[in-house]
């Protein structure tokens, strides 16, 4: 389910726009994040980016690995944040036997996507996805433009 369909409930925080570019985005999933306060209320702010950003599977687990929240000055006196320190993404069981299976016998890539917030809890929303050669990239970009003049000129016209 998009974040952005139900839009009583779920909130943008960061998008990982270069991830649509880079990749076929195959299957969505939605995960939950262990933050720990400082960050929560550093998401709360909107200080998050996901640009260079990616998960790994680990152990049976998945990780939220170069996503960067950083802390506002305000908080976390006590604690030493570390805005790029790795996060751990909570899924059910079945779906991270299904994504193990996916990323290690298929060659897929599981990349975030966005991060939101969905009734008061932070998601990230994961993609299981294939790399896009760089001819693919130069279509995708062709096909932005055509409908980016097609709606030009229906406008025009």
């Amino acid at each position: 389910m998009s974040p952005k369909s139900d839009s009583s409930s779920a909130r943008l925080i960061a998008e990982n726009r270069k991830a649509r570019f880079d990749y076929f985005i195959e299957q969505r999933y939605e995960a939950g994040l262990a933050l720990q306060g400082w960050e929560v209320k550093s998401l709360r702010a909107g200080r998050a980016q996901l640009t260079e950003a990616y998960v790994y599977l680990r152990n049976g687990e998945a990780f939220l690995f170069g996503a960067h929240l950083s802390p506002l000055p305000s908080t976390s006196s006590h604690v030493i944040a570390d805005p790029v320190r790795t996060r751990k993404l909570l899924l059910n069981r079945s779906e991270l036997n299904g994504l193990i299976g996916a990323v290690e016998r298929r060659g897929y890539t599981l990349v975030p996507l966005e991060l939101y917030w969905k009734h008061g809890r932070a998601k990230l929303a994961v993609g299981l996805a294939k790399g896009k050669k760089q001819h693919d990239k130069r279509a995708t970009e062709k096909e932005r433009d055509w409908q980016r003049d097609k709606a030009r000129l229906l406008r025009r016209g």
